[in-house]
């Protein structure tokens, strides 16, 4: 997840976090804004569900990161 994130919209962030912390804690911040938090959400993330919440943060005019061939 965080491979694709930053791969693919390197253009578009200047900090990028990830919080792990004791009894499973997780947050994952960008530019400083929490997008997730489990202690909030008392659940872990849905697989895809933290790549979609990135992706509502930048708006869907922001294209991935152009990779060469």
């Amino acid at each position: 997840m965080a491979d694709e994130i930053l791969t693919d919209y390197q253009h578009v962030i200047e900090t990028f976090t990830f919080i792990t912390g004791s009894g499973g804690a997780f947050e994952f911040k960008v530019n400083g804004d929490l997008l997730y938090s489990k202690k909030a959400a008392k659940r872990h993330a849905e697989p895809g569900e933290v790549l979609q919440l990135f992706r509502e943060y930048i708006g869907p005019g922001v294209e991935p990161y152009p990779r060469s061939k």
